[in-house]
């Protein structure tokens, strides 16, 4: 495909972005883009932004600080889509470390911390042998990918595995791609912050939120309110949550189109971590581009990006780059570079809980590789819905059997 098949019939209209909510093949327009690596999108705000596609750019953008994260909440700037969250909290990470919280987190979702590698297997155990009990076939996103993935994070947090049901009811508004503002998406987060708030004050609470909680007592984090203090456990969880559990789903589905893989790792279970990466390197469940906003004229590539404009980091463009990673469509577990992929961001933004996040896939497959090792599809991959308007791609359900 030429660049010039990029372009709407009617000469100069703007790609619109992004192109494909399906998450089972890699768009069409990414082949053409590389001839065009910088190239100029319509948003769903309606906004305009530079698509960012190749490797080199993707990462010089995500470490250049010149390309900021927290800029893109600014009234006024240009989005790619209505926030959903209050602007303050789209740098989380950078409001964390501001607030003297960086520690406490990281020593939260360190892998390693208080027993949580046994408890993933243990749980992860537990939800097989209720698919077991009832019999295939089973949604295996919602009978397994969710509830794995919020009981993490509710242990993580130190609150109840029962209200992991009604945190986790917000997360299909609060990870909505819209062109305008959504009502319901202020009433989740109202509902939620206080759930974290009255978490901040009940003794039961242990973990993450009881450590936080702890700091009220510290004059040195006086300035530390409770809203900010909730913040980090209602953002925790909706990331957390939404990112670790759409590419759970991801990697079982693109192993279960790899049977060949999918039977090599059975066998050799010892290849489950690289086999992590490079699903992470052709995973698609990142659904939009990740944007920064230009604090001052750089060049990126041929293409001079001016001062507070729009620039959209096309992860699948780069992960799937032939000059980074050769034949990048096959999954490939002996790829030597395979952790070169940006499935994490980069730069000051890349994802602290990146340790956190493999170990997770790691250990479901392990469980779901022992425990199901005829896994498949209950139906053909055609008849998969997969979700649009969301900054996941991900199947609606996966019915499986084995």
């Amino acid at each position: 495909m030429s660049v010039e098949t990029l372009l709407d019939p009617q000469a100069g209209t703007l790609l619109d972005f992004p192109f494909s909510w399906r998450g089972d093949q890699l768009p069409h327009e990414i082949d053409a883009l590389r001839e065009e690596p910088v190239k100029r999108v319509r948003t769903i705000a309606g906004d305009e932004a530079w698509l960012v596609s190749s490797h080199a750019l993707c990462k010089q953008v995500l470490e250049d600080t010149r390309f900021s994260l927290k800029d893109t909440s600014m009234p006024g700037a240009p989005r790619q889509y209505a926030l959903t969250i209050p602007p303050e909290v789209v740098n989380n990470m950078g409001n964390i470390t501001g607030a003297g919280l960086r520690k406490a987190v990281l020593k939260a979702i360190n892998p390693k911390a208080d027993g949580l590698l046994d408890w993933m297997r243990s749980h992860a155990d537990g939800l097989v042998d209720g698919l077991a009990a009832q019999g295939a076939p089973v949604d295996l996103r919602a009978q397994f990918s969710n509830p794995y993935s919020e009981a993490m994070h509710c242990r993580i947090l130190g609150i109840p595995q029962d209200d992991a049901p009604r945190l986790a009811a917000s997360l299909d508004i609060a990870f909505m791609n819209s062109a305008c503002p959504v009502s319901g998406a202020k009433l989740n987060w109202d509902r939620d912050m206080a759930y974290m708030v009255e978490r901040l004050d009940d003794p039961s609470t242990t973990g993450l939120m009881a450590d936080i909680a702890a700091l009220r007592k510290d004059p040195e984090y006086d300035h530390l309110t409770d809203e900010m203090l909730a913040t980090v456990g209602v953002t925790m969880f909706g990331a957390g949550v939404i990112s670790t559990s759409a590419f759970l789903t991801m990697a079982v589905f693109s192993l279960i189109q790899h049977p060949e893989t999918w039977a090599e790792l059975r066998e050799n279970p010892g290849k489950i971590p690289a086999a992590v990466d490079e699903l992470l390197r052709i995973n698609l469940s990142i659904g939009d581009g990740l944007p920064r906003l230009a604090l001052e004229d750089v060049m990126l590539g041929d293409v001079e990006v001016k001062k507070g404009e729009l620039v959209l980091v096309l992860v699948e463009g780069a992960n799937f780059d032939p000059e980074v990673f050769a034949d990048p469509h096959r999954l490939d577990l002996g790829r030597e570079n395979t952790a070169a992929h940006l499935s994490f961001g980069g730069g000051q933004h890349y994802c602290p809980a990146t340790a956190l996040g493999k170990k997770h896939t790691e250990i479901a497959l392990e469980v779901l590789l022992e425990r199901m090792p005829d896994l498949q599809l209950a139906v053909p991959v055609e008849q998969l819905v997969w979700r649009t308007g969301f900054m996941k791609r991900m199947p609606e359900r996966l019915p499986v059997m084995w």
